[in-house]
């Protein structure tokens, strides 16, 4: 009995996953997601403290006025641009007929506006972090 060896699998440009920008893509859009939500979560909570406690209230929103938390806000600027522009990505392919064939190029399109949208949004909030503290 002969045995006929397998063919190789193709060798592909990148090794996680399937490594395409879409894959990128999705996964971004989840953790991004995710990121609002714990934002809005918290946001939630530490404003009705307010109806509660207003010095802990004070207190809280004290806590957060740190470059620390600044910098955690400047994520979340790229976090809600990236998450709102890549859901007109999505809806796009799922709804306009190109829309898979230009998947990858409107990805690139939606990374270049997060980044000239977002570089004007941090430096402003790295004015504000310098000069208001």
């Amino acid at each position: 009995m002969t045995t006929i060896e397998a063919p190789a699998p193709p060798k592909r440009k990148f090794t996680l996953y399937r490594g395409d920008p879409g894959m990128w893509s999705w996964a971004l859009h989840r953790i991004t997601g995710v990121t609002i939500f714990f934002f809005l979560f918290v946001h939630v909570l530490d404003t009705a403290l307010v109806r509660v406690s207003p010095d802990t209230y004070d207190q809280a929103i004290e806590t957060y006025k740190n470059p620390l938390v600044a910098l955690m806000e400047m994520g979340l600027v790229i976090c809600v641009l990236f998450h709102a522009l890549n859901g007109v990505r999505v809806i796009l392919v799922d709804f306009w007929a190109k829309g898979p064939k230009y998947q990858t190029v409107m990805l690139w399109v939606i990374l270049t506006l997060v980044a000239l949208l977002a570089i004007p949004a941090i430096g402003r909030m790295f004015f504000y972090l310098f000069t208001e503290h």
